[in-house]
């Protein structure tokens, strides 16, 4: 960790809301919990504190479906996904809220212990949100209208995690994506020089983290490298910063089970926290 860089941008944290990004100036909406595909109603219980007014928030990025809807014969997937139970609540609600506490542990960052889910379609919500997480983006299905808002977003300051997508397939789905909402901008490896692995701990050495579900593989699908990659503004600001071949999310949810290997959770949180501090910082 770099103690001296770390204090620098960490204080400069405790005025994000305030100053590092135009954003508008919109109530946002009331924190409402959804079931998700892995965890009902109730059955991740809510933290006491849960209605604490803080700096930051988990933002996790509500969907519509996409090209493997017919999934939805085999009943996980079915229903309206802005009520949840589809592909955007992977992981959800327990890796936001294992992430939350990790961050508020690990840095000064106020932080919210519970998550705020968030749509495109929503008015101008997504605005009151600078950082925003989405999962599985290989199997989403964004509408060119949530395409143009979340390039507005972007562009207007905000930053975009794209995690848990693996495989040609599921890179040429969210890079079809992209290019709707980025027709002139590039997907490029980000290099290990970027301030994005270096705001709080020094990550060069990435390596690949693996679901639990493919933890005896090695890897999904025929995504066997990770890819650390990322879009961005005319400033040499990262405005959306890509996960591919890998399962951040699961290093999240995970943290706390012992058969998860260590690993994984240790690079996935610290490389969370980096994006977290980067996004308020630049």
């Amino acid at each position: 960790m770099k103690i001296g860089n770390a204090s620098w941008f960490l204080g400069c944290a405790l005025v994000f809301l305030g100053t590092a990004y135009a954003l508008d100036r919109t109530l946002p909406h009331p924190f409402r919990q959804y079931p998700g595909v892995e965890y009902r109603l109730g059955t991740v219980p809510l933290p006491p504190d849960f209605q604490e007014k803080t700096e930051w928030a988990f933002a996790r990025l509500m969907y519509p479906g996409g090209w493997n809807d017919g999934y939805c014969a085999t009943g996980r997937y079915c229903g309206d996904w802005r009520e949840g139970l589809t592909l955007w609540t992977q992981d959800f609600p327990r890796a936001d809220r294992h992430f939350a506490q990790a961050v508020r542990r690990l840095t000064r960052i106020s932080v919210r212990s519970v998550e705020q889910p968030v749509s495109l379609d929503d008015g101008d919500d997504i605005y009151n949100w600078p950082w925003l997480y989405a999962v599985q983006v290989g199997e989403w299905g964004i509408t060119e209208t949530e395409a143009k808002k979340l390039r507005d977003y972007l562009l207007r300051g905000g930053f975009f995690m794209a995690d848990d997508f693996h495989g040609t397939v599921e890179w040429q789905v969210f890079e079809q994506s992209m290019k709707r909402v980025f027709p002139d901008r590039p997907i490029v490896d980000i290099p290990d020089s970027d301030a994005i692995f270096h705001t709080v701990y020094d990550l060069d050495d990435r390596y690949q983290v693996v679901g639990v579900e493919h933890l005896a593989e090695g890897h999904k699908k025929d995504g066997y490298v990770a890819r650390w990659r990322g879009i961005y503004d005319d400033k040499g600001r990262i405005m959306v910063a890509i996960s591919f071949n890998s399962d951040i999310g699961d290093s999240w949810e995970w943290a706390d089970e012992p058969q998860y290997p260590e690993k994984y959770s240790a690079l996935g949180i610290r490389v969370g926290v980096n994006y977290i501090v980067y996004a308020m910082t630049h």
